[in-house]
């Protein structure tokens, strides 16, 4: 699998990683990432849980209702790999514009936000003749 997103997180500081993406409606949408400690070393993923929705805006003390949810799916979890995903039924259910949104894991008491962002949705322009 070819990685879109190397990103490095310091546990200790637990600062989320900027990352744009991009998502054309109507089509199947996966963005994949390789997590690296400041050390170089892959952040292992065994035992954790993962979890990212984008919303339109988020506004300090409101819970923003999430526009869509993103399947997130480890792929190597000693090598720090993992990847989100929506389908071409959900990304076709999404209006033109600009979104954010995070990615969460966790496990056991323990949290992290890994990265969030800008999400920029397209329609198409052209169709087929």
């Amino acid at each position: 699998m070819a990685i879109n997103n190397t990103i490095t997180f310091d546990p200790d500081t637990g600062i989320a990683y900027p990352v744009n993406v991009t998502i054309n409606t109507g089509a199947n949408f996966k963005s994949t990432f390789k997590v690296l400690k400041n050390n170089k070393n892959n952040f292992d993923f065994t035992g954790y849980t993962g979890s990212s929705q984008m919303t339109k805006s988020v506004s300090v003390g409101s819970s923003a209702f999430p526009n869509a949810t993103f399947t997130v799916g480890f792929t190597s979890e000693a090598g720090g790999e993992f990847n989100i995903s929506l389908g071409s039924t959900a990304t076709g259910n999404l209006s033109e514009g600009r979104y954010v949104y995070d990615i969460l894991v966790a496990a056991g008491g323990t949290f992290y936000t890994l990265a969030n962002g800008n999400v920029y949705v397209y329609n198409p322009v052209s169709s087929a003749p």
